[in-house]
């Protein structure tokens, strides 16, 4: 059978890839862009610095920076409405997971009008919006390559996600530069969301032989490095890796689906604003030792792409030194448990079984090789305590 492969058209990777933005924009034809990115990359000068490279090219871009951690529909309507009634031919997304996001569905409502809901999964959006320029500041969603977006809605209190070839960026800027920077906390966070990516690619029952060539390749790089640049950020060479093997697991689970973390993720996020990896990383020991009797081969093989595992190791040793290597990453990371983030136990109580429903109704815990009841999401919540 064979298995639809969807990547940007045009991907610059390495150093200082961010030079290339102008050369970008020719390319697609574009030249006047909408840059979508949040206040820290302001804060920062990462935006400056993308002005100064357009500016030095005769591009005139402006800027909306309202964007912020975990997208609502409000928090991108401002940008909807720029798009709406400007003339843009294109927007540039700079920044972590949620500006991409923000952005693509920025790009597509700006042109295509509707609310948020209107673009939610079963639906496929496949009509193009706004040409978009994906430019990661974080080694952790793949999102620059990837045909998702999660924005919540407010009113609901539900995290949405939607899907199709629209919300493709059309040009990936991959330029590892751009992560030295980036805190302890949020590299943690963003390098195990990676991690999962491509475990959840390997082990989709989507998988296909493009997506676990890149899955593979993605855990070999995120594994010997996640530590090392949660220790020494200023460690280029593991910076480097981090930032190929997030593009790479995105290239594999945006082309065979990511699986039961991600469906019971999004809730934890909605109703309790946890950062998107970071609720990953709580999900990601348990909901493995509960998938692992569906799939010993493929989590075995995960074992040792990731490094914890010898080549020659039976699939139970492997799978075995896989979820201790899980659980002491989390040790290691400073990953807290929900109660130690600050949620209270009677409030995650009351809201488990509406959790379970919202991710059911994702559609990703049927991607995953062990198909979940309603009840076993919920006591997989309950583990989490």
């Amino acid at each position: 059978m064979s298995a639809p492969i969807v990547l940007p058209r045009l991907m610059h990777i390495g150093r200082n890839a961010c030079g290339k933005i102008p050369e970008t924009l020719a390319a697609l034809g574009c030249s006047k862009p909408l840059i979508v990115t949040d206040k820290m990359m302001v804060q920062l000068g990462y935006t400056a610095r993308i002005t100064d490279i357009l500016t030095a090219s005769g591009i005139t871009a402006d800027i909306y920076s309202d964007t912020v951690p975990e997208p609502t529909d409000t928090s991108i309507a401002g940008g909807v409405e720029m798009v709406g009634r400007g003339d843009y031919d294109s927007v540039i997304a700079l920044g972590g997971g949620s500006p991409i996001d923000s952005a693509k569905a920025i790009a597509v409502m700006g042109k295509h009008g509707g609310s948020i809901r209107d673009y939610r999964f079963p639906r496929q959006v496949n009509e193009a919006g706004l040409p978009l320029i994906a430019v990661p500041t974080t080694a952790g969603t793949g999102s620059e390559c990837t045909r998702f977006t999660i924005i919540t809605d407010e009113a609901a209190n539900e995290k949405l996600l939607c899907v199709g070839l629209g919300f493709m960026p059309a040009a990936a800027i991959v330029d590892y530069t751009l992560t030295v920077s980036v805190p302890p906390r949020t590299t943690a966070d963003t390098g195990i969301d990676a991690l999962t990516h491509a475990i959840e690619a390997y082990v989709s029952r989507k998988a296909n032989p493009f997506s676990d060539m890149q899955a593979l390749a993605a855990m070999r790089l995120i594994g010997p490095n996640l530590r090392t640049v949660y220790h020494d950020g200023g460690n280029e060479a593991a910076r480097e890796a981090m930032m190929l093997g997030s593009m790479l697991a995105g290239m594999a689970f945006s082309n065979a689906s990511v699986a039961l973390v991600h469906g019971m993720s999004r809730p934890v996020g909605a109703f309790f604003h946890v950062p998107h990896g970071l609720s990953n990383a709580m999900l990601l020991p348990a909901v493995t030792a509960y998938s692992i009797p569906a799939a010993e081969s493929r989590y075995a093989d995960c074992a040792r792409a990731i490094g914890v595992a010898l080549p020659d190791d039976g699939n139970d040793t492997a799978n075995r030194k896989l979820l201790s290597e899980l659980e002491a990453l989390n040790r290691e990371l400073n990953v807290p448990t929900l109660a130690q983030f600050g949620v209270r136990r009677e409030d995650f109580d009351a809201v488990t079984d509406t959790m379970a429903q919202q991710a059911l109704a994702s559609g990703s815990p049927a991607n995953n090789p062990r198909i979940p009841e309603h009840e076993e999401i919920a006591a997989l919540y309950r583990q989490l305590w």
